[in-house]
């Protein structure tokens, strides 16, 4: 066992009783739902959480997740709050659509990923891991005061962008396509935290006004990308977009229209560079803050390639380095909740539900559950090794759904930042700034409040 790694309790809020923790969220004033969770949520399956006008059921257990995400009986839609947040930007997309639809968007969009092969991708990983590390050698060298937040949405948002469009993030289009992301992830309420309490199921969710121009901004973005792959004398790349443009309904054999390939893109854009960069940040955080953690990495990476460049086969041989991103996902999943609604009345684990109550699936609350997991709260990357016999008893981890939701990107993502983290480890030490201000709170995905601001150097030699 890393004895650093088990005594360290990264940045979380600490569970209290279901009135103190209302207190908290009111006093913070930025709706943190991973501040109103209450203690017994990290002990029991099902919780209610608090007082609310629709009710809200709190499930953490995986085996009754599993069972309402994979909802045979169609009873249990994504959330009109999450499809409220998210519609403006990705439509009636894969991300937000139900039932037959949704099978429909999925069947047309799995070959996309199947077909962009994950050694094809790989070197537009690279690439953009290059660009970055000599964005970074001149931070070095300048010493200069940056946000991790940024830094790593940006690479992502670089992967994703190459990989989709072939184009770097470095062109105009894609770089505006960026900015009016980050901006829509700072500013969308996923979970309106008035809302949950006191709004009516089915309600129509407005978002601000800003929200609103931002997403129509970044759809004309994803437009402009997408038309010259449109025309008649399109070059023929192997990228996502080709793909999800080929796609054809296997019962009518009509493709996507032009709006639905904006809405399937822009869940592309969002998820594919979205939920790696949150990971990404955390994992960067905790590596600043546990130095023999960083010191295994590095040995492993030196065993395996030396100074040499780091291939795609090379991946596989760093199971520790797989086990420390394992476990920012399992503290930090990217997203913390997954919000359902039940059309009509049920039960769940032997609850009565009514009709219109919230049902929260919640990976957060599931993977720091204290009878599945020992030293729930701490990070701990040799638990998989040591605890592997344990996996049937604790069921998956969700942090990318589970199900047949999924996520389809999922082998991708891992790829990627066990990449980005060996070689950035590799290169780098980074300094964190104020790391006792740091906390997190539930975004669209799991975010700290504040950005981290950090410095970076060379590693020595």
């Amino acid at each position: 066992m890393s004895a650093n790694a088990s005594l360290y309790r990264p940045p979380a809020p600490t569970p209290d009783t279901p009135l103190r923790s209302l207190v908290r969220v009111i006093r913070q004033g930025d709706g943190d739902l991973l501040s109103l969770v209450p203690r017994p949520a990290y002990r029991e399956p099902l919780t209610w959480l608090g007082w609310s006008r629709r009710s809200i059921l709190l499930v953490n257990d995986p085996a009754l997740c599993r069972d309402i995400l994979a909802d045979p009986e169609g009873i249990f839609p994504k959330n009109d709050l999450m499809v409220g947040a998210l519609e403006g930007l990705v439509g009636d997309s894969v991300f937000v659509s139900s039932g037959k639809r949704w099978r429909r968007q999925r069947a047309m969009i799995d070959p996309a990923f199947s077909h962009m092969r994950i050694h094809a991708a790989f070197d537009s990983m690279v690439a953009a891991v290059d660009d970055f590390e000599h964005d970074l050698d001149a931070r070095a060298t300048s010493g200069e005061t940056f946000s991790l937040d940024l830094a790593t949405s940006h690479l992502t948002a670089d992967v994703i962008c190459r990989t989709i469009f072939s184009e770097p993030l470095s062109s105009s289009v894609a770089r505006s396509v960026f900015d009016d992301f980050l901006a829509f992830e700072r500013s969308v309420a996923s979970v309106d935290l008035w809302q949950l309490i006191v709004g009516r199921p089915w309600a129509d969710i407005e978002q601000p006004p800003h929200v609103r121009e931002a997403c129509a901004r970044i759809r004309a973005h994803i437009g402009d990308l997408l038309d010259p792959r449109l025309a008649a004398d399109a070059l023929a790349l192997d990228d996502i977009a080709a793909a999800v443009i080929a796609a054809r309904d296997t019962e009518t054999g009509e493709p996507f229209d032009r709006e639905e390939l904006i809405d399937q893109i822009g869940v592309f854009f969002l998820a594919g560079h979205e939920t790696t960069a949150s990971v990404l940040t955390w994992v960067f955080f905790v590596l600043s803050r546990r130095p023999g953690i960083v010191a295994r990495i590095r040995r492993d990476v030196d065993d395996v390639v030396g100074d040499g460049p780091l291939e795609f086969e090379n991946l596989r041989r760093l199971p520790y380095l797989r086990n420390v991103f394992r476990e920012a996902l399992r503290l930090y999943p990217p997203i913390t909740f997954l919000p359902r609604v039940a059309t009509r009345a049920t039960t769940i684990g032997g609850r009565r539900v009514r009709r219109g109550a919230m049902i929260m699936i919640s990976p957060w609350t599931a993977h720091r559950n204290e009878r599945l997991w020992s030293n729930a709260d701490r990070f701990d990357p040799d638990r998989f090794e040591r605890d592997e016999s344990d996996d049937e008893r604790r069921g998956p981890m969700m942090s990318f759904g589970i199900g047949p939701r999924v996520c389809v990107g999922a082998t991708f993502a891992t790829t990627e930042a066990v990449l980005i983290i060996a070689r950035l480890v590799r290169r780098y030490d980074i300094e964190t700034l104020a790391p006792e201000r740091v906390r997190p709170v539930a975004r669209l995905t799991t975010r700290p409040a504040h950005e981290i601001a950090c410095r970076i150097r060379r590693r020595a030699t």
